[in-house]
């Protein structure tokens, strides 16, 4: 079994490529453009607005020696005050906790421990709230009235496992509210009610996901329901007047989840559910601290839909809509009094722009646009499309096609998202733009395993990596070569993450599709991917045998369905690209692919960054990475 495990390959251990060697690829990047890649990737001026409790002030980034810190801005005035100053990542993001505090996270070179800091809006007196070495933090509630202390979750006694802490913002000071260090018994989740008191936590143990459950802070858990991980029901928040029935997104005994209340007392449903949809997902539902309303319930088909259950809720939605226009519009953030809020819009082709609206007066008025250096205009328009399966299957898609070019014998990117339990979704993508600016009409498919619509699709994709799910991205390809969209000659993939596994399993299993491969972050080796996962991903271990595979019941599977175990088959030109501190897909697996095409003397351009994780975040290495993959595509397409 062992030597299924790692590959053992001669060759020398400096596997990136050489600076000289990158930059010949980013000379490939030629051409008079309107935009530039810094255009599609620079940081912007300023974004993620959020507002105070008070609703005086909002705090924004911005860029500071090009990382992303905070800056504060009293609400009226056009001076704003910076507080932090990192200079070596962006601030990984950062809330109010009360007027005067904001926290925020950093991690340590895309390492993703990330831990959490205080300080004032006036930048004095910061603090770092969780000064341990190589641990995780979240924030479970940010207790909106009380202005002094939030409810995190913090591994600092096991990597492995969270455990839930009352944090004074001020001081540290930390007063654990359970155990939750015995790996036997692990809890992997908790949920207050809406005084803030630890009512709810899940427990995980193999593939059973239990939800425990206690009347008050002073009892005892007890279990509730235990179910397969298959089968979800997640709590969402308490409801209002009844303290032991629980809003929850459920699939118990169906396909598609649905909002419901379940009474913890009796293990059961209560009537019939709030809002279902027979073709996705159903698993968002808002409401209203202050007035104690459902307010709307949101699900996602190709594009955001909202069903509304309060009335004030959709009039003031409707307003909104009447001012800006044909514009995909969210709420960012509210004060606590909910009568002013920070408004995000943005479309498939626009980044949008920041409002503050003042909700009783209808006062609306806009902040910034994100990018304003790119014209909407410009953009290509990013269309819903379906197509089927070899075996049947309905796989929902998104096709950009460049501007002013008929939709014939394209250069085509296949671009396969990562997760792979998550999907992608209709608005703005940097990467998609580019290259529709460039010329490549560019598909981005839901395959099987993609959530959101429904267990059984979702179920489909079980030990099936490199197998029907990577069927699925190869019945897009001959879909568009059928449609006489792609020139069967210039189809590319590139993916990051699940996207850079379904990208190497492409040019492995189907060698003659594609011209040319962009590995990004992506796994190669299911044994190896499985041997290095982080800490805090051990106890759902058992599940991603389940989802991926066993390395000794499905040997034969796994081997079959790893890339880097058949390099052999591997002609295609590839480019592999890595963050060195990557907790994710670790950067063996990326080694191994390079190591055994370069031992077969096959040149594979290799860029790694030594402080990026999984996907670059800084700058420079935005810019550096997107021109050389432009000049990639460009030299082989």
């Amino acid at each position: 079994m062992d030597e299924l495990k790692t590959v053992e390959l001669p060759g020398d251990t400096t596997l990136p490529s050489t600076p000289e060697e990158l930059q010949q690829l980013i000379d490939a990047n030629q051409g008079e453009h309107k935009y530039s890649v810094e255009d599609f990737f620079r940081t912007p001026e300023k974004s993620n607005y959020q507002l105070s409790p008070d609703g005086t002030h909002f705090a924004f980034m911005s860029p500071y020696e090009r990382r992303k810190n905070i800056y504060v801005q009293k609400i009226g005035e056009t001076e704003a005050t910076r507080i932090t100053s990192e200079t070596s990542r962006d601030i990984g993001g950062f809330g109010w906790v009360n007027s005067n505090r904001i926290i925020f996270i950093k991690d340590n070179g895309g390492d993703e421990n990330f831990t959490l800091l205080a300080v004032d809006k006036n930048g004095e007196n910061p603090k770092d709230l969780t000064p341990f070495e190589n641990i995780r933090i979240s924030v479970i509630d940010d207790l909106k009235e009380d202005d002094d202390h939030i409810i995190i979750g913090l591994n600092n006694r096991n990597p492995q496992l969270f455990e839930p802490y009352r944090l004074n913002v001020d001081t540290g000071e930390l007063n654990r509210l359970a155990d939750n260090i015995d790996p036997t018994n692990p809890l992997d989740g908790w949920m207050t009610d809406h005084e803030g008191k630890l009512r709810i936590a899940t427990k995980v143990i193999g593939t059973n996901t239990t939800i425990l459950y206690r009347d008050n802070e002073e009892e005892d858990f007890r279990e509730v329901i235990t179910t397969d991980f298959r089968v979800s029901v997640s709590p969402l928040f308490f409801d209002f007047d009844n303290g032991s029935e629980v809003y929850v997104a459920s699939n118990l005994d169906r396909d598609k989840s649905v909002v419901i209340k379940f009474d913890m007392a009796t293990c059961k449903e209560v009537g019939e559910p709030i809002f279902s949809h027979e073709s996705v997902d159903v698993t968002s539902l808002g409401y209203s601290r202050t007035r104690k309303v459902l307010t709307a319930v949101s699900y996602t088909t190709a594009k955001t839909q909202y069903h509304f259950l309060d009335e004030k809720t959709k009039t003031a939605r409707e307003f909104l809509e009447s001012k800006l226009g044909d514009y995909e519009i969210s709420v960012g953030s509210k004060n606590r009094a909910e009568d002013k809020m920070i408004i995000r819009t943005y479309s498939d082709r626009s980044l949008g722009a920041y409002y503050f609206f003042d909700a009783e007066t209808k006062h609306l008025e806009k902040i910034t646009n994100v990018s304003p250096w790119i014209d909407e205009n410009d953009m290509a328009e990013m269309s819903p499309v379906v197509y089927q399966t070899r075996d049947g299957l309905t796989i929902n898609a998104y096709l950009t096609l460049p501007k002013n070019v008929e939709a014939k014998n394209l250069p085509v990117v296949i671009n396969p998202h990562g997760g792979p339990w998550v999907r992608d979704s209709w608005g703005y993508n940097p990467e998609v733009q580019l290259l529709a600016s460039r010329g490549y009409a560019v598909l981005q498919m839901n395959y099987r395993g993609s959530t959101g619509y429904g267990r059984d699709f979702w179920e489909k994709s079980f030990k099936q990596w490199g197998k029907t799910m990577q069927d699925d991205i190869t019945d897009g390809v001959n879909w568009l070569i059928q449609k006489e969209i792609a020139d069967p000659k210039k189809v590319a993939i590139y993916g990051g993450s699940y996207g850079g596994y379904a990208t190497l399993a492409g040019v492995t299993f189907t060698p003659d599709l594609y011209a040319c491969a962009i590995d990004y972050v992506g796994v190669s080796n299911l044994f190896t991917f499985l041997l290095t996962i982080p800490p805090y991903w051990k106890p759902y271990l058992d599940m991603m045998h389940e989802m991926v595979g066993h390395p000794e019941k499905d040997q034969e599977h796994m081997t079959a369905a790893s890339p880097a175990l058949h390099v052999d088959k591997i002609t295609t030109p590839l480019f592999v690209i890595q963050g060195a501190n990557d907790p994710r897909v670790n950067i063996d697996e990326s080694d191994q692919i390079v190591r055994s095409l370069r031992g077969r003397n096959i040149d594979v351009p290799y860029m790694v960054k030594y402080d990026e994780g999984h996907g670059f975040h800084n700058e420079e290495n935005r810019f550096e990475v997107y021109n050389a993959m432009i000049g990639f595509l460009g030299r082989y397409l």
